[in-house]
């Protein structure tokens, strides 16, 4: 029993003393890997190899952003009161043209210029007098209902343009100047401002017009830029040279938008003394801003 012990105490120790060269053999074990399979070197990069370009979002591509903006448009309120005043007239002129067939053919059969004559043969013309008769009025009414509908005052922003017309970044600005005036307009009109309420109003109408002008410009410089790539080559350097002078405008414009959001802001954050003179910078850059509105509405 006690060389059982022994025995037992010895191969106790031997074991110990392996697990603590535990990490002595890992790191042999590593060499001899790395002897005969040597790693890589690492791969620098090929200056002659373009990038592969990360994937592109659909709706980053020009033709899939026309496609949303056309359904944006077909699915507008005002849009689909068009289709059906349209289709409304349509199927009233359609029903008073049966009519008038329908008329002539009762007189026709009635007086004898087609068959016997008679008002026995005029019966059939004279129903569809009556049923295309009603169908018009019923058409003519429904006609007259859709012209007295109001539409409800849309709140989505405008849609921006092409992604490659060089109007896009100049709409994205003025999107954003629009939300930011429009608050500090409505931190101007508390009850807790000082600043007078007609102030107030006559830079957000006037800031208004402003943005409908120089839309309106984007718009003049998409159209011409679609013009300038189906014009002939020879053309289009005059066409290239008008749209950078009504870019060089639109730029102008946001400048000046640029300038009654800054007298907002001052408005906002005046107290005491500096409120009379954020008052006058105010009513300046209005009546600014409301000259180049009527300078571009004249332009365009």
């Amino acid at each position: 029993m006690a060389s059982g012990r022994r025995d037992f105490g010895e191969f106790s120790a031997k074991l110990e003393k392996h697990i603590e060269r535990l990490p002595d053999y890992a790191q042999r074990a590593q060499e001899k890997l790395q002897r005969y399979f040597p790693q890589e070197p690492a791969r620098r990069p090929n200056p002659l190899r373009r990038p592969v370009p990360p994937p592109v979002s659909p709706m980053a591509v020009p033709v899939f952003a026309e496609a949303r903006a056309r359904w944006a448009r077909w699915n507008e309120p005002a849009a689909k009161l068009e289709r059906r005043k349209r289709r409304t007239s349509r199927a009233l002129t359609l029903w008073l043209v049966l009519t008038l067939l329908c008329v002539l053919y009762s007189l026709a059969t009635g007086f004898g210029l087609i068959g016997p004559g008679g008002a026995s043969e005029a019966l059939e013309g004279i129903a569809g007098v009556i049923i295309f008769g009603t169908l018009g009025v019923r058409s003519g009414l429904r006609l007259r209902q859709l012209h007295r509908v109001e539409l409800p005052v849309s709140t989505a922003p405008p849609p921006l343009p092409d992604a490659r017309s060089s109007a896009r970044q100049p709409m994205e600005r003025l999107a954003e100047c629009e939300a930011s005036l429009s608050e500090l307009l409505r931190q101007l009109a508390a009850p807790s401002s000082l600043v007078p309420a007609e102030s107030v109003d006559e830079a957000r109408a006037t800031a208004s017009e402003a943005a409908a002008a120089l839309r309106a410009l984007a718009g003049r410089i998409q159209a011409l830029e679609r013009a300038c790539r189906a014009a002939p080559s020879g053309e289009r350097k005059a066409l290239q040279s008008a749209i950078a002078t009504l870019r060089e405008q639109l730029d102008d414009g946001l400048e000046d938008y640029g300038a009654l959001i800054a007298a907002a802001g001052h408005a906002v954050a005046a107290g005491g003394s500096g409120l009379r003179q954020s008052k006058d910078a105010l009513t300046d850059a209005t009546d600014r801003l409301a000259g180049l509105a009527i300078a571009l509405r004249e332009v365009s």
